[in-house]
């Protein structure tokens, strides 16, 4: 029996029913959550349990993938993101992702922010663009460091910095939800200590969700988690409730460590 919460009508992502395919694979069978603004929710679960698979439905990344195929429904803000009319560019400007490995363009710091405001209309001159990047580097802690070498590849950072920078471009087009893939596994433990601190900075600000095989990074900056296991979701609740009292044996035997 999978532990979720009422349904809430304050929630900014819902899922209902969501089956994933690759082909004829299943990669997760019948998933249904709330997401909501308040509150950083972390999916976790052994690897290949499809936790990654369905983060990337939430902005239809997995539309670059050929086999694969959503069923049930996935709404932002009761709207239907699969829907025929919707505008998958608009939906990612809303729904920004973080990925695994840092990937910042290969352009300057400041172009790494400007771009994304600069396609979609959010600046009507310099003097505003300006303002998007130095506050989208300010939400993600890089702007002391970078300042003064805004002109410098965006690549030439640290892997922590080139993380920051590449949260602080998600952040430049506005969006409403930020996705992150494990956004801490390539990082030096000094660096995910700056990352962690960072989405502690931005809850309330963003609905925001993490993937993350570690569990006690998941203790650390969720609100809500989601165990995971063979596609199916397990169970969701308070992280507090997930990691102490879990009400699923599999569950249990997951965070206790019986199985990884």
């Amino acid at each position: 029996m999978v532990t979720t919460e009422t349904a809430n009508p304050a929630a900014k992502m819902r899922t209902r029913d969501v089956s994933i395919y690759y082909g004829s694979k299943l990669a997760i069978d019948s998933v249904s959550i709330d997401i909501q603004t308040d509150f950083v929710t972390a999916f976790i679960g052994p690897s290949g349990c499809g936790k990654s698979t369905f983060l990337r439905s939430l902005n239809r990344m997995n539309d670059t993938i050929p086999s694969a195929r959503v069923e049930g429904t996935i709404e932002l803000d009761g709207e239907d993101i699969y829907a025929s009319g919707m505008d998958v560019v608009q939906l990612r400007a809303r729904v920004g992702m973080v990925f695994q490995k840092p990937n910042p363009f290969p352009k300057t710091i400041f172009e790494n922010i400007a771009y994304g405001p600069r396609i979609h209309g959010l600046a009507e001159g310099k003097a505003e663009l300006d303002a998007i990047v130095e506050k989208s580097l300010r939400r993600a802690g890089l702007w002391e460091e970078v300042k003064d070498r805004l002109d410098d590849s965006g690549t030439a950072l640290s892997g922590g910095q080139q993380q920051r920078l590449c949260i602080a471009r998600a952040i430049a087009v506005d969006p409403e939800v930020i996705l992150m893939d494990e956004p801490c596994s390539a990082l030096d433990p000094i660096a995910t200590a700056k990352i962690e601190e960072l989405i502690h900075e931005l809850r309330g600000r963003y609905a925001i969700v993490i993937v993350t095989h570690s569990m006690q990074q998941a203790a650390r900056v969720s609100q809500r988690t989601a165990f995971f296991h063979l596609g199916k979701m397990v169970e969701y609740g308070d992280t507090s409730q997930i990691f102490t009292t879990p009400r699923e044996e599999r569950t249990k035997d997951y965070i206790t460590g019986r199985y990884g």
